[in-house]
């Protein structure tokens, strides 16, 4: 774990009339495929049947042009790209999650995590559920499938399963005639919808994959809303509004977004180039060049260079093409990776005094290599400043980190931290300035509990990753016992 990781992007499409949708997602989930590198997956619904394909990889590697014509066409259509932070890594755990039940057929992507995933599943379970998956999406399709069975439509089976189901969730769900977004009561992942030149609605986890296929941004949807698309046009349902405070995960705006997404209203761009000035302002130093670390740091690199006056400077090339299926031989894998994933530029640090700006230190092991590729660059000083607090404690809501076990911060000083990724001082932003990101007040309503330990939830009673994948074995170790 030297990185956070993404969590899931979800997209959806309903169309007038049949067309090319599965092209429309394609090019929607390929504008959010930041947000989910190990699988992917399309549903489309042509006249009520259901043609998908899902797969490990990346999009362009999943959807060859032989199965985007397998798709064939439809007039809705959804979409996801997964990083699994509940779930081992197999084809089983891509989504969208497809089901079958008497009153229909349902396809639904998930973004985010549940804190209640755990019991949820053992009582379903010993209902007589059988799962396929070990992830909590398909918690999610169980409970709203149950609730189908009585509810007169499935947004109303959708507004009660909300009930049950508790933590992040943001979905896109598709029935044979209706196209449904929902978001959690605290809002925790991002999801709007906008709206195309010929009327086809289109729900995105963020407003650049709307850029991306050409749709106009409408609204956010809000914390516990439900909309619902249509031959009818747009409906929204409010009942689960304003039951929670809303807590908007504040790592959006740090790393998780793409910089030209805005979210809930406040640019992501704007967010990262506030988070640099603030850090100029709580850790100034004499330097001659601020550079950032590709790719959300660089915008925060630029903040600080505009608040400080220290001029900003490309310190390093990003090499676009390794990415999830690289392979690297050897023993020294992971320090080649770094080598060869960024290449300092020696005629800006070279025989100078630089201030490199990342968005977080994890355990160290990647700020250490980074911080050494600029030394063996020629850099004379490197101090490093970093665009969010400490990580110190564990993410329940669809981030990547499921314990305190390897954050470096957890167990060494700042002072312990500088010595050991080899700075020559090192800085954090402060908590207590986070919400100066988004432009709002303290105690301004985003979730900051890696940080700060504030969760706005119950906590799991299992938090592991690979918990089902775990109770699965348990269980099977009994069965042979008996």
């Amino acid at each position: 774990m030297s990185n956070i990781h993404e969590e899931c992007g979800v997209f959806g499409v309903f169309a007038n009339n049949n067309t090319d949708v599965a092209s429309t997602v394609y090019y929607g989930l390929f504008a959010l495929q930041h947000r989910g590198q190990e699988s992917c997956g399309i549903v489309v619904n042509d006249d009520g049947l259901f043609n998908y394909y899902k797969d490990t990889g990346l999009v362009n590697e999943v959807f060859t042009s032989e199965v985007m014509d397998g798709l064939g066409t439809g007039n809705m259509a959804v979409g996801h790209v997964r990083y699994g932070t509940t779930g081992n890594n197999d084809r089983l755990n891509s989504q969208p999650i497809v089901v079958n039940h008497i009153k229909g057929r349902m396809a639904l992507a998930h973004n985010g995590n549940l804190v209640n995933s755990y019991e949820l599943r053992s009582e379903l379970e010993l209902q007589g559920s059988i799962f396929h998956t070990t992830s909590d999406t398909e918690v999610i399709s169980y409970i709203i499938t149950k609730e189908r069975l009585a509810a007169p439509s499935i947004e109303q089976a959708v507004n009660q399963a909300m009930n049950r189901i508790r933590g992040a969730y943001s979905l896109v769900i598709m029935s044979p005639s209706k196209l449904i977004a929902a978001r959690d009561e605290n809002g925790f992942r991002p999801l709007c919808y906008g709206v195309t030149e010929d009327g086809s609605f289109i729900v995105a986890s963020e407003t650049c994959a709307l850029d991306a296929v050409g749709a106009k941004f409408v609204r956010d949807v809000l914390p516990g809303e439900i909309v619902v698309f249509d031959k009818n046009g747009v409906r929204s349902i409010t009942d689960h509004c304003g039951k929670a405070p809303q807590t908007t995960c504040i790592f959006e705006y740090i790393y998780f977004a793409r910089p030209d997404s805005v979210i809930d209203g406040v640019s992501v761009h704007s967010a990262r180039i506030k988070a640099g000035s603030c850090l100029a302002m709580e850790h100034p130093v004499y330097a001659d060049v601020v550079i950032g670390v590709p790719d959300s740091g660089i915008d925060a690199a630029i903040g600080y260079s505009r608040q400080s006056g220290i001029p900003y400077g490309i310190g390093f090339i990003k090499n676009k093409y390794i990415a999830r299926t690289f392979i690297s031989p050897g023993q020294k894998s992971r320090e080649d990776k770094v080598r060869i994933k960024l290449n300092p530029i020696s005629e800006t640090v070279k025989g100078k005094r630089v201030i490199l700006i990342d968005d977080s230190i994890v355990r160290g092991t990647t700020s250490a290599r980074i911080v050494k590729l600029l030394r063996d660059a020629g850099a004379t000083e490197v101090h490093m400043r970093v665009s969010a607090p400490p990580f110190t404690n564990p993410c329940f809501y669809g981030t990547d980190i499921d314990s305190k076990e390897g954050l470096i911060a957890c167990n060494n000083s700042i002072e312990d931290i500088c010595r050991i990724i080899g700075a020559d001082s090192l800085g954090y932003l402060n908590v207590k300035h986070l919400c100066m990101l988004v432009g709002k007040p303290e105690k301004c309503g985003y979730c900051h509990a890696c940080f700060s330990s504030e969760y706005p939830t119950e906590l799991p009673v299992n938090t592991e990753k690979n918990r089902f994948e775990k109770k699965i074995n348990d269980n099977g170790a009994k069965g042979t016992a008996d």
